[in-house]
């Protein structure tokens, strides 16, 4: 295999990452081959209590260099990755099983975050004029202050993404990072850390942590001063209750029932096209993915024919090269809960028109891309984040229709709608209840318009990642109002009661005029 390789023992991991020498490993392995990659250490307490030591001794110096100067590393964060791009692709394959194509859209993905937040943290953390209490005689200004240390909790599926893209906008406001990546996406996290020191970043001022989520996270997230977490619901609401004991705010981002709608008019080559993609990049283990594909009714029978056809025609491979289409999930307990998914339906009754097969014959965890049809209420797979290439076709009969099947459920993170009327999908589009929303594109409009912001509305999260919101969240508002001549209380030589009447007679003018 080409490019970087994890290491197959334990002391270039424990000793990049961590003081001390851990007495427990996860031995990962290569999706690919199901053989063993690399060792992982266990961080215990003492470790992580040493990381968050050393970022908060290294926080106030980053801090103070002007965010200006700090941009200057992720402008040239931009550059490395881009250069060192088949480098990372390989890691990221090597790690996660995916597929090239869906490896550099990770490596896409930082470097828009850098470049954007390398050009706008500037403006966006400026100091801002607000109006003051009393026009002239008031002056007030709002600063923006970094949190002190921002705790990041990931998970395996975008290793780079994650590891770098949540810690650009954090590092920028003048904070501190402490990572812990999934075990099954650590040796990407290392990686991405060493490019970020590579590009200028102070060596304290981004930590890293490893081992199980249900051990390490819990200590992360109790010595952060903020916490940004990525993965499922149920360990959503148990960082956020965690989060709250500790009077910290937190960033949460758990995952969607995604559904891709094609109306009436739609072109049916480029709606089928974009399932495709919408359904199974990554091998669907992207928490934007397409499980649900609504189709009016008049198109109903040819999109799925045509969608059929072209989901057998994916090619899966495992070389790090273009000659497939998709990868491997990441681990057999992916594989298991995918395939329970599947043989749950079908038992039930959902008719499998692609794929619905474990194809040991190209590596230990591929599963064929799956299209189903007859899913109903009483299947898992109905209302269910599967996190794998399965999709449900189902019809609608108008849009009432499709707005209602797209707001079943819990989830609201993504949306796709395919039509030659994009206003019509514009209006569609307010009625769902999706963070966002993509017109004739699957995920990448919305997700890589970087100055917009992203996350989920119920059960898929709180906050936003990208844009002012990416930003500000990690940073605390800071006012400072300074008054001049005229103080905000009576003055000696005038009763209260005048100076009562005195200043409503003014407010109530300055209302009139429309003032203030």
């Amino acid at each position: 295999m080409p490019g970087a390789r994890p290491p197959d023992s334990p002391g270039p991991l424990g000793r990049a990452n961590i003081e001390g020498r851990p007495a427990r490993y996860t031995t990962t392995l290569a999706p690919f081959t199901g053989r063993p990659l690399g060792r992982v250490p266990h961080c215990g307490p003492d470790d992580v209590a040493r990381a968050f030591d050393q970022a908060r001794t290294a926080q106030p110096a980053w801090a103070q260099r002007s965010v200006r100067d700090r941009a200057k590393v992720f402008l040239r964060l931009h550059d490395l990755v881009l250069r060192h791009r088949e480098e990372a692709m390989d890691l990221i394959q090597q790690e996660t099983g995916k597929a090239r194509r869906d490896a550099f859209e990770e490596v896409l993905d930082v470097a828009l975050t850098a470049r954007h937040y390398g050009r706008h943290a500037p403006a966006l953390l400026k100091p801002r004029r607000r109006r003051g209490a009393l026009p002239l005689f008031t002056r007030t200004v709002e600063y923006r202050r970094p949190l002190g240390v921002v705790g990041l909790i990931i998970p395996w599926n975008y290793p780079l993404t994650f590891a770098v893209c949540d810690a650009v906008p954090a590092l920028l406001a003048g904070n501190a990072v402490v990572c812990r990546p999934d075990l099954l996406g650590a040796f990407t996290a290392v990686w991405a850390r060493d490019l970020l020191q590579r590009a200028g970043l102070p060596s304290g001022v981004f930590r890293l942590v490893t081992g199980p989520g249900d051990q390490v996270g819990p200590m992360v997230v109790g010595r952060s001063d903020h916490v940004c977490f990525t993965g499922s619901p149920a360990t959503g609401r148990t960082v956020a209750a965690l989060a709250g004991s500790h009077l910290i705010g937190c960033t949460l981002e758990l995952g969607g029932k995604n559904s891709f709608v094609v109306l009436d008019d739609a072109r049916l080559t480029e709606a089928v096209e974009g399932a495709v993609r919408a359904c199974f990049t990554s091998a669907g283990q992207l928490c934007m993915s397409a499980e649900r594909v609504l189709v009016h009714h008049s198109l109903y029978e040819a999109f799925l024919q045509a969608f059929t056809v072209r989901t057998r025609a994916l090619r899966l491979g495992t070389t790090f090269d273009h000659h497939y289409d998709v990868g491997s999930l990441v681990s057999r307990a992916r594989l298991r809960a995918v395939d329970g998914h599947v043989r749950d339906a079908v038992a039930k009754g959902a008719h499998v028109h692609a794929g619905g097969r474990h194809r040991p014959d190209v590596g230990p965890y591929f599963y064929e891309p799956t299209v189903l049809t007859g899913v109903s209420a009483d299947m898992a797979l109905h209302t269910d984040e599967v996190f794998g290439p399965v999709t449900a076709v189902y019809p609608f009969r108008d849009d009432e229709d499709a707005v209602q099947q797209a707001n079943a459920g819990r989830f609201g993170l993504n949306v796709s709608i395919w039509t030659r009327d994009t206003a019509r999908a514009h209006s569609l589009g307010l009625r769902i209840r999706a963070g966002t929303v993509n017109i004739n594109e699957p995920y990448a409009a919305a997700y890589s318009s970087v100055d917009a912001p992203m996350g989920g509305m119920g059960d898929s999260g709180i906050g936003r990642r990208h844009g002012r919101d990416g930003i500000l969240a990690y940073t605390e508002a800071q006012t400072i109002a300074t008054q001049r001549l005229v103080a905000l209380r009576a003055p000696a030589f005038m009763p209260q009661a005048t100076y009562e009447q005195a200043v409503s007679r003014v407010l109530l003018t300055v209302r009139r005029l429309g003032a203030g």
